[in-house]
């Protein structure tokens, strides 16, 4: 019935799906997909990228600690905070058995790039951050017979790396002095994760639904420096100097259900809630690797910087249509809720996010998909708050108003 008649309209509706949800809050850039487990086919290669340009712009910035040099005369409005980027996936699935589909994937799920430069009065705050990420997967389902349809079970594990670093002004020094007073922290871990889930799908209909669980992946041994050879020496004990720091981190777990169904001929309607488990990145502390046999804590004894993220965890919420157009060419709309993520410091407030996708059979095996969205940053402030007993937010204040995104996704598909 419905199911050998809107098949391309659920290839479109991922395609879009792609790039409504590259910009969710937290750390996440391409999260976890594995839609291509559920090809008919039995082979396919996907190959997709997702351009994002989110327009996070600060106003009213306040330099509210002139002990480590005031900023307050420098631009305070209109800074710009976000960069652009891309994020990639290629996947390949092969039916093994009857009953056993695998894929193997990489993606980069998480990532930040905040860019305000030097010369803007929350410098001492922040210069640059930008985090990266690498994940490689692999993922297994078996299917049986479960009433009209079958049910399928999900299993599989994955391998990350993350990377990144972050340069703040330590100390304002006057100009015409041979240092800057920029210090730098860069840090990498790596680590392992699995995934479990469930599904259950009658073909005629079009009728999907799953339940994905993605486990938390510790990064127990982050490792990195802290590079203060430009910071003055009355400044800081460490200045002068790189130090070789060590931390921990826990990227977060997730739980995804997604259900999809054919409505009439050649319609198509799905949605989707996720909830990750952003609250567990708060204050994450690191120590010089000389003081390993002594614990890392928040505001312990060797502490000498951390990243402060505060985060709360993240919900996003999609729903959307797709239509068959004609037997080449079929395409989808949906709308997107994400719940930002920031605790009072920060800029991830709510989003809104509107797309729309099309996908081309271009041949009997190939088909080409593009998909764009565009999205409301809402508004909002950063500043100093305490939690847990603990001062956050105390070098810089500022707040920022109703800002836009927009990305573009584009994906290749060949199957055989």
């Amino acid at each position: 019935m419905f199911g050998t008649k809107i098949n391309r309209g659920l290839v479109a509706a991922g395609a879009l799906l792609a790039a409504t949800s590259a910009h969710a809050g937290g750390l996440e850039r391409g999260g976890y997909n594995i839609d291509l487990l559920f090809d008919p086919s039995d082979y396919a290669f996907e190959s997709a990228v997702t351009y994002v340009n989110p327009q996070r712009e600060l106003d009213n910035v306040t330099d509210i600690n002139p002990l480590d040099g005031d900023l307050n005369g420098r631009p305070s409005n209109g800074i710009g905070d976000t960069e652009g980027y891309w994020v990639p996936r290629i996947g390949f699935k092969a039916k093994l058995a009857p009953a056993i589909n695998c894929m193997v994937d990489y993606s980069q799920p998480w990532g930040a790039h905040s860019n305000p430069g030097s010369n803007w009065a929350g410098a001492n705050d922040n210069i640059e951050t930008k985090i990266e990420s690498h994940n490689y997967a692999g993922t297994c389902s078996y299917s049986f017979d479960a009433g009209p349809g079958q049910l399928r079970l999900i299993g599989g594990g994955f391998y990350q790396e993350v990377s990144g670093f972050k340069d703040r002004l330590v100390f304002a020094v006057p100009d015409g002095l041979p240092i800057n007073g920029v210090g730098r922290l860069e840090l990498e871990g790596e680590g392992w994760g699995w995934r479990a889930g469930v599904a259950y799908e009658i073909e005629e209909y079009a009728l999907r639904a799953s339940l994905v669980y993605n486990s938390a992946v510790k990064l127990n041994d982050i490792t990195g420096t802290m590079d203060l050879t430009q910071v003055p020496a009355a400044v800081n004990p460490l200045a002068g100097i790189v130090t070789p720091v060590f931390g921990s981190a826990e990227m977060p777990d997730s739980l995804e259900l997604k259900v999809q169904t054919g409505v009439a001929p050649d319609w198509l309607v799905f949605g989707s809630v996720k909830w990750t488990d952003w609250s567990q990145l708060q204050s994450l502390p690191f120590c010089p690797k000389a003081t390993r046999g002594i614990a890392c804590t928040t505001s312990g004894p060797t502490e000498v910087t951390s990243l402060d993220l505060l985060y709360r965890d993240g919900w996003t919420v999609s729903g959307g249509v797709g239509h068959k157009f004609n037997d080449k060419l079929s395409g989808a709309a949906s709308i997107t809720w994400d719940r930002g993520t920031s605790t009072g410091i920060g800029t991830q407030t709510d989003t809104w996010t509107l797309g729309a996708g099309v996908s081309y059979a271009a041949a009997e095996n190939i088909e080409l998909r593009l998909g764009g969205a565009v999205g409301i940053l809402t508004s909002g402030s950063s500043g100093q708050i305490v939690k847990d007993g603990r001062t956050f937010g105390q070098r810089v204040s500022y707040d920022f108003g109703t800002d836009v995104v927009t990305a573009i996704s584009t994906s290749l598909k060949v199957k055989f």
